[in-house]
């Protein structure tokens, strides 16, 4: 199984999916406060300029760490980051990888996400070790979910107790999206 060595610049529908840059850091720290971000990823919950780079570089990490590919959601007409959104790699022996984003609470409610999702799941299907990308949501994040299934993903149940999500155990909704069979 071979997927890329190097971070791909993917561009439609208006966003860049790119490497993450040290000026991202202060989109970083504008999501420090969100009251669920922190929770379920590893943006910190302090907001300050040496954790939101501490993040980044994290991000620039992921691919050499071989856990998977992070990418910096820009606006493609200015390159400016508006979120993050990632392939995870844990499972691909099995042809299976996850996917999951965030947006900065300043860019939402423009399709950014859902644009994000199109433009990764249409790169992440055209190569050979992925027969299913898997994508978890929270039953309440009602956005989430249609982004999910805008972009082409299959409600497959409710996961009871699935995640750790701060101090408490969560269900999450789990959604697949698998290649168009030749």
């Amino acid at each position: 199984m071979t997927l890329p060595q190097e971070m791909p610049r993917l561009n439609d529908e208006g966003v860049a999916l790119r490497p993450f840059e040290d000026r991202a850091a202060g989109m970083v720290m504008t999501v420090a406060s969100d009251p669920l971000i922190p929770l379920i990823t590893t943006v910190p919950t302090s907001g300050t300029g040496n954790d939101g780079l501490a993040y980044v570089a994290r991000q620039r990490s992921r691919l050499a760490a071989n856990t998977g590919y992070s990418f910096a959601i820009a606006d493609a007409a200015t390159d400016r980051a508006v979120g993050q959104i990632g392939l995870w790699i844990g499972d691909i022996s099995q042809w299976r990888a996850s996917t999951g984003y965030w947006i900065a609470p300043k860019d939402r409610g423009v399709g950014r996400a859902r644009a994000a999702l199109s433009v990764l799941t249409d790169w992440v299907l055209c190569l050979d070790p992925v027969a299913r990308i898997q994508l978890y949501v929270e039953p309440w994040n009602v956005a989430s979910w249609r982004t999910a299934e805008a972009c082409g993903y299959e409600r497959e149940g409710l996961l009871r107790s699935w995640q750790q999500v701060g101090d408490e155990r969560k269900d999450m909704y789990s959604y697949s999206i698998l290649p168009k069979r030749r």
